[in-house]
């Protein structure tokens, strides 16, 4: 427990440090969750930034989500004002709804029976939905969206009688390994967008990953695509999504890899190169369904 929480600090001050080297070299959208617990790190960086000129809050666009032990439409509005209590931020640019599971609500994140199984709840991902609308039409969020949600369950939202906000984004694990061609088509045909987590697929020491995947980055066919262009492997694997229309969203504490990541704008890939890309695809997640 004491190292957990020792280990825990390390992290969250690497947070922030992370969140402001960020915001120097130039990045604007910040993405975490209620769930991540470490919005008020990321609450102080944002703070000292705009406290010391660098940024105005309008610059910044803060994605956070609404974890799956507050879906209760009652419950719903408590979650993001506990965000923006920790942010000591007035609004969310975009609040998504974090997986279209719901569970018990509680102190736990994943609360569990005596025999170790998760407890869900039973409620209307609709309602949840109106509960989201609420927060968007009371200002304490601009925008509303998803994430990790398939194409039924979108319709699900879209086909809701009475829906006031359709969903913005729908954020998914989405590489060349797995590019989600048909959910994107979906979405683009809706002028849903489409973000995608885990661009540069993913690191395996976390331990929702899976351990026995091949490493992204480590792929042949992106490195030779990368030496041509004399980029690196994450580098084109952004550029990637950003020419099929895809928001990509990088995650590094590393000041070399933020400021190679943001140069994704410079160069462009060819119709080939996206072939190529395209070609990876084997449908593989980092991400444990079960987890």
């Amino acid at each position: 427990g004491l190292l957990q929480s020792q280990l825990l600090n390390i992290y969250c001050r690497e947070v922030e440090k992370a969140i402001k080297r960020a915001i120097d070299v130039g990045y604007r959208h910040i993405d975490s969750a209620y769930m991540y617990q470490n919005e008020e790190e990321i609450g102080r960086a944002i703070q000292m930034k705009i406290a010391d000129g660098t940024v105005k809050r309008g610059d910044l666009f803060y994605t956070t989500k609404l974890w799956s032990t507050f879906f209760r439409p009652e419950l719903v509005q408590t979650c993001l004002e506990s965000s923006l209590k920790k942010l000591q931020l007035s609004y969310v640019d975009l609040y998504l709804i974090h997986f279209p599971i719901a569970m018990k609500p509680g102190e736990d994140f994943f609360p569990k029976d005596t025999h170790g199984n998760i407890i869900f709840d039973t409620v209307d991902l609709c309602t949840t939905w109106e509960a989201l609308e609420k927060c968007k039409d009371a200002g304490l969020a601009k925008s509303i969206g998803v994430s990790n949600f398939n194409c039924k369950q979108l319709e699900m939202i879209l086909n809701k009688p009475g829906l006031k906000y359709k969903p913005v984004c729908n954020q998914v694990e989405c590489h060349p390994y797995l590019n989600q061609s048909k959910l994107l088509e979906f979405c683009k045909s809706k002028d849903i967008l489409l973000v995608a987590y885990a661009a540069l697929g993913s690191d395996l020491r976390k331990k929702w990953v899976k351990k026995d995947n091949p490493v992204l980055l480590q792929d042949p066919v992106l490195n030779t695509i990368a030496e041509k262009h004399r980029r690196t492997p994450a580098q084109v694997t952004l550029r990637y999504q950003l020419q099929r229309g895809v928001a990509a969203l990088a995650k590094s504490f590393n000041e070399k890899r933020l400021k190679e990541n943001f140069q994704v704008f410079e160069f462009q890939l060819t119709p080939e190169d996206m072939q190529s890309l395209d070609g990876l695809n084997r449908n593989m997640r980092y991400f444990e369904e079960d987890s």
